[in-house]
């Protein structure tokens, strides 16, 4: 890389109207300018393509909904930059993290992946769902900061050299491709999460959709275990934690069999917030009692959540073959087809 790398913004976008104007408008306002910025269309059926075009950026519209990991593929098939910087269409990025980004790559040449952190404030404030959800990700990140094991590519940046080397994402996974990656990554290069790659995030803002969401992707756990376990994994909820939710919610009908037992769920819960203080704390901090007992018992669910299809996944492992990270080639598997104009 040299001194001054050029960077290529890629944007995948799904029904994203909502958050994408200011995505791309973070992105246009970057000191450190890119030279092409592409937007990859999923199949959205909203007004995602016409904002696109009005924010003149270049778009590519996938024929079919691919997911994430098709979309990225399509991105980085159609730049040529140095550098590609992924960012999500949720996602409004500081006006130095591209800056930032390349700042760490120049400053540590084995590294082949660098991501941000989660601004403590969402970039739409929907209510306290959302508040909790976005300071959940901020703590685990925020308290990650450094050399780590794990990437999250919803703000991260790749010289072009290491996804020529080590081929796109694996487009049978629409959930937990990060995973896969860092694990393709680990084998020849380092990756690092630095605070000061920054940009705020558009998180659910209702339980039910949130819980089906870490339901769906927790159904992957079995395959992502060991880079999540690795010494330094990106750990969003520690085990600890996970293993208290599930015993507060086992040990809840013991009162009802005796008098005696029902100070078990009160103790598990008690050890599951302990397990995740500095969580906790900070809900109490930006929000006050209110959103301290509101994010206490969506955390609980939220774990729950993930026990539960953590166990679908490890069920569907065993009977399905095909279920899980393909063994097939990583290569963009979908043509894009491109649009100038709307």
């Amino acid at each position: 890389m040299n001194a001054a790398p050029t960077v290529a913004v890629v944007v995948p976008v799904y029904n994203a109207a909502k958050t994408l104007r200011r995505c791309l408008t973070s992105v246009h306002a970057q000191t450190h300018r890119p030279v092409e910025v592409i937007v990859v269309d999923d199949g959205s059926a909203d007004d995602s393509r016409a904002i696109a075009v009005e924010s003149g950026c270049r778009l590519v519209v996938l024929p079919v909904n691919g997911g994430v990991s098709a979309a990225r593929n399509a991105g980085v098939a159609a730049s040529t930059a140095e550098v590609v910087f992924f960012v999500d269409s949720d996602v409004a990025l500081a006006p130095d993290a591209i800056a930032a980004a390349l700042a760490e790559l120049a400053a540590h040449p084995d590294c082949g992946c660098v991501y941000g952190v989660y601004d403590p404030e969402p970039l739409i404030d929907d209510g306290p769902v959302e508040r909790y959800r976005v300071l959940h990700l901020h703590a685990a990140l925020t308290r990650a900061v450094g050399p780590v094991d794990s990437a999250i590519f919803a703000l991260a940046a790749v010289p072009r050299r290491v996804l020529d080397e080590l081929g796109g994402f694996d487009e049978s996974l629409r959930s937990a491709e990060d995973d896969e990656y860092s694990e393709r990554l680990l084998t020849r290069y380092g990756i690092r999460l630095s605070d000061a790659v920054r940009g705020w995030h558009d998180e659910a803002d209702r339980l039910l959709p949130l819980l089906d969401e870490q339901y769906r992707r927790a159904q992957l756990i079995p395959f992502s275990l060991r880079n999540r376990y690795r010494p330094r994994g990106l750990v969003l909820n520690p085990t600890a934690g996970v293993a208290a939710a599930g015993l507060t919610a086992l040990t809840l009908p013991a009162g009802f069999l005796h008098p005696g037992l029902a100070a078990l769920p009160l103790l598990c819960l008690a050890g599951f917030v302990a397990a995740d203080r500095p969580l906790f704390a900070l809900l109490r901090r930006r929000g006050g009692w209110r959103l301290l007992g509101l994010g206490v018992g969506a955390h609980l669910l939220v774990n729950l959540a993930l026990i539960a299809g953590a166990l679908v996944g490890s069920a569907r492992a065993v009977v399905d073959p095909s279920f899980g990270p393909s063994r097939r080639s990583t290569r963009p598997a979908v043509r894009p087809v491109e649009t100038k104009g709307w």
